[in-house]
């Protein structure tokens, strides 16, 4: 791989205090961001308090009534006029992301169209998903049934630091558009990128009520939002998320979760092996491999796998490993030193137990602090930590199989089940093992971004990769609860009073049902 000079970061302080100012942080407390780009300080931001974050639930309870009264189509115009604005300070806002998180530029850019698509999908659909629906009632013309999406009330979101703008915003304004009120905990190594999509949401014409924003550990928010809230949206770790569920199944608030996965790359012997190994390489290295969908085992066939191994080492020796702020950059850098210390312990591992390094294997404090080379290892075995236990780092491991039966059940190790990949040149060959395929996104001849960027398609995982979907209808009905109001005309549903009476007391009334009950499923009625 090779590596490009990295373009020198400059930080406004005007701008941090700018957005600073937008949180609920009266403490006086404060806590310092790490650029892990330099590893020096990026920021001071002030910190909440328990009393902080107690008011910004407070406040988003007491004005989420007034947020639902507004019709859905101004509430949907927020995000229309949201999707521009990021389109128009797309510069600072990929300055920012790379500041704080160490991405690519690249990866920077494909989080924003996430987000600016998500935002044009709701601002335009929101008003025709949430509208009241018509359902079939007990008798036909006599019975009208109604079907409401009414807001869940106040939605706590907890977002993660590996994208921090698109994750950041993308579940609350569905939640938004759907009439509720959010209090916001974003990760806090990149509290900044947050705050700046906020800060155009809010000049996009949210009320500031409608978004509160908090910033604090997880340990001390997570709580409080669990008590306070109506739903809770998370995204992140698998060992987090389960806290949370336990905690939310409690007091029976709901949650939606999109947590970890170990994600599968099957490469059958028909593929197009150059573009498999190409598009495996982004799969697997986008974002240094900090990506909840990437992919982290590749399994080929037999019959390939030569070939294969020798075009994906060469892929991903190709690649640009250039931390800071430029285009150059195709891989960037780990957030953190936790982060760096996971990936070389996973690797160190493996080597120790008789893994090969086929390329990579080393950190580059060169280019950045917590830098490490992408990694290609061969001979993982279940006793190596790195076997099924997530990486979320720029390693993937390498594996043969023999028949398309051992690969699915390769594929489907684990109890994770987010995201998968096939390579091959029959498109229906590969929906039909997609299909077998324990997972809640499946690419065929993609690694993530098809199914990522399908915004009008549910994401989200199976098994302990996640509960609930993002995205699509569900994505936005998630954020509602159905109410059904019937309306019974003329003839009430009871074999007592007057109708009761004209056809002979509680069994003729029942010999009546019963003949009506017979005449519909002859009609085919519901």
């Amino acid at each position: 791989m090779t590596s490009a000079t990295s373009t020198t970061l400059g930080f406004d302080d005007d701008l941090v205090r700018g957005l600073t100012a937008q949180l609920r942080a009266t403490s006086g407390e404060t806590f310092e961001e790490q650029s892990p780009l330099t590893g020096r300080p990026l920021a001071t931001v002030p910190r909440s308090s328990a009393d902080d974050i107690g008011a910004a639930v407070t406040t988003a309870r007491e004005f989420q009534p007034r947020w639902a009264a507004v019709p859905v189509a101004e509430r949907a115009d927020c995000l229309l006029r949201l999707h521009d604005l990021l389109l128009d300070n797309q510069d600072a806002i990929l300055d920012l992301i790379c500041a704080e998180s160490g991405k690519a530029r690249m990866d920077a850019y494909m989080e924003l169209v996430h987000l600016v698509l998500t935002a044009r999908y709701y601002g335009r659909r929101a008003a025709r998903l949430l509208r009241t629906s018509r359902a079939a009632g007990i008798v036909p013309g006599l019975t009208r049934v109604d079907v409401n999406r009414v807001p869940k009330g106040v939605v706590g979101l907890i977002t993660p630091w590996n994208y921090p703008l698109t994750m950041a915003l993308c579940d609350g304004i569905a939640a938004l558009v759907a009439g509720n009120t959010v209090v916001h905990k974003p990760d806090s190594q990149t509290v900044l990128t947050a705050l700046m999509g906020i800060a155009l949401l809010r000049a996009a014409g949210v009320p500031e009520n409608a978004w509160q924003v908090v910033a604090a550990p997880g340990r001390e928010v997570g709580p409080q939002l669990v008590a306070g809230c109506d739903m809770i949206a998370f995204t992140g770790s698998t060992a987090t998320g389960r806290q949370l569920a336990t905690a939310t199944a409690g007091r029976l608030t709901s949650i939606s979760a999109e947590l970890g996965g170990k994600n599968p790359l099957l490469v059958l012997a028909d593929a197009d092996l150059e573009a498999a190994a190409e598009g495996a390489a982004r799969a697997c290295f986008d974002n240094a491999g900090q990506l909840c969908v990437h992919i982290e085992r590749i399994y080929v066939d037999a019959r390939v796998y030569d070939e294969f191994r020798e075009r994906l080492v060469s892929a991903v020796t190709g690649l640009v490993l250039a931390p800071g702020l430029g285009w150059d950059c195709q891989v960037g850098t780990l957030i953190s030193p936790a982060q760096l210390a996971k990936v070389q312990d996973h690797v160190s591992d493996a080597r120790t137990k008789g893994a090969t390094v086929l390329c990579g294997g080393h950190p580059r404090p060169d280019l950045a602090p917590w830098c490490y080379e992408p990694t290609v290892l061969e001979g993982v075995t279940p006793a190596m930590r790195c076997h099924l236990d997530e990486t979320f780092g720029p390693v993937v491991s390498l594996y043969r199989f023999d028949g398309e039966d051992e690969a699915v059940e390769l594929a489907n190790q684990g109890t994770q089940g987010l995201n998968a990949s096939i390579w091959t040149t029959d498109h229906a060959h590969g929906r039909r093992i997609a299909r077998r395929l324990r997972a809640g996104t499946v690419n065929i001849n993609e690694g993530y971004a098809a199914a990522l960027a399908s915004i009008d398609a549910p994401m989200g995982g199976m098994g302990t990769s996640g509960m609930g979907r993002r995205q699509g209808a569900e994505g936005l009905l998630r954020f509602t609860e159905p109410q059904t109001v019937a309306t019974q005309r003329l003839v009430p549903l009871t074999p007592f009073g007057p109708i009761g009476s004209a056809t002979g007391g509680a069994e003729g009334f029942v010999r009546l049902l019963n003949r009506g009950l017979r005449v519909l499923r002859a009609v085919g009625r519901a």
